[in-house]
């Protein structure tokens, strides 16, 4: 089977779908790897490298998509490009196909097998898969130096001679993997952290971390199968707001972290609670690219409302693409291997595997996946 894989079209992306180390993996499995010529240069990642690794090094880009048997990348597939796929290969990437509808339709008229990373399901046997939350934890990381960049305050408490520096108070919303590593990266600076979830099976993680747990009562919640909040009634995101205002108002940063799967981001912070905060004070909306989770975020920018820096920037893992690419990597190369049959020396596409049923979106000209086919009613 040939594997090609594409440089990144989206202007602002920077991360790669496979290095050096991936593609060795991949290699030893028999296979033949093609990457295209300059791969890796968004990351310094010379060509030579793949070559090492047991790449080709492609420079006719429509060429190796029409004869990959796999391909893969972190974005979805442009349109115009579905059309080079040949038919029955497996094409590997983010994909939104909840948002991504004509997309998904040209891939199954196409008769291409369309695997949507993200929609890989968090049990255990695929966490070293799991694109979502090693893309999120990067995430968690990020918003927390942006938010140190902006503030007009330090985030430890420092006793000087001049003085007595109180620490930043940090309020991260959502406690899923991004916002967990807020709170570890908030505490490693020395802010006072606290943090909110409907979820309250994380209080324990919170604490753990060293940071306050908030608590509403907001009747019954909690989480999915795989992990993730369920939706709030309209009654119960108003109780939360309540909650929520007294603790934005307090915060010299807050950080908002909460998603729900396949839907579109729940918006928990309003432009009045902005306008409680203290001037000079930091938002950073890490929800963004799935609608954010702040009333007056601007996608990909940044502004100032009431005083109060919000920062909204989308795609925020590929600010650190290096270990956003070194991650990505290695989740997509095991991936292919877990799946990959040694002897036939093929990818082993078995519809009843678990993890595949809940990743493979569509499969000999039909969507196949039970929960896309669902949200598309």
């Amino acid at each position: 089977m040939r594997i090609f894989v594409p440089k990144e079209l989206h202007p602002t992306e920077r991360r790669v779908p496979l290095l050096p180390s991936g593609t060795a993996k991949l290699a030893r499995l028999a296979t033949q790897i093609e990457v295209e010529q300059g791969l890796g240069s968004a990351i310094n990642c010379e060509d030579s490298l793949y070559e090492k690794a047991g790449a080709k090094i492609s420079s006719d880009r429509a060429g190796s998509l029409a004869a990959a048997d796999i391909v893969l990348r972190v974005w979805k597939p442009p349109l115009h490009e579905v059309d080079l796929l040949k038919k029955g290969c497996i094409h590997a990437s983010f994909l939104d196909p909840f948002n991504e509808r004509e997309l998904v339709l040209r891939l199954a008229t196409a008769e291409v097998t369309a695997v949507s990373m993200e929609m890989i399901p968090r049990t255990a046997v695929a966490q070293k898969m799991d694109v979502l939350s090693s893309q999120a934890n990067l995430s968690g990381y990020v918003a927390v130096l942006l938010a140190a960049a902006s503030a007009n305050r330090i985030f430890p408490m420092l006793i000087t001679p001049a003085g007595t520096i109180k620490p930043l108070r940090v309020f991260v919303i959502g406690v899923g993997v991004a916002g967990l590593q807020a709170i570890a990266t908030a505490r490693r600076l020395g802010a006072t952290v606290e943090a909110f979830d409907t979820r309250p099976v994380v209080e324990e993680q919170v604490k753990s971390l060293g940071a306050k747990f908030v608590k509403a009562d907001l009747g019954e919640t909690g989480e999915t199968v795989g992990g993730y909040a369920k939706p709030l009634t309209t009654e119960q995101l108003q109780k939360q707001r309540e909650v929520m205002a007294q603790h934005v108002a307090q915060a010299d940063v807050v950080i908002t972290a909460a998603q729900v799967f396949g839907r579109k981001a729940p918006i928990i912070v309003t432009t009045e609670m902005v306008r409680q905060m203290r001037p000079g004070s930091v938002v950073v909306d890490t929800a963004m690219e799935t609608g954010g989770n702040v009333e007056c975020s601007q996608y990909d920018e940044e502004a100032e409302v009431h005083g109060v820096r919000i920062i909204s920037h989308a795609n925020l893992p590929g600010r650190v693409a290096a270990n956003a690419s070194e991650m990505y990597s290695n989740n997509m190369s095991a991936f292919v291997e877990h799946f990959w049959d040694k002897g036939a020396k093929r990818f082993s596409l078995n519809l009843t595997n678990e993890v595949l049923k809940g990743c493979v979106i569509t499969h000999a000209g039909k969507i196949c996946n039970e929960t896309i086919r669902a949200a598309y009613g």
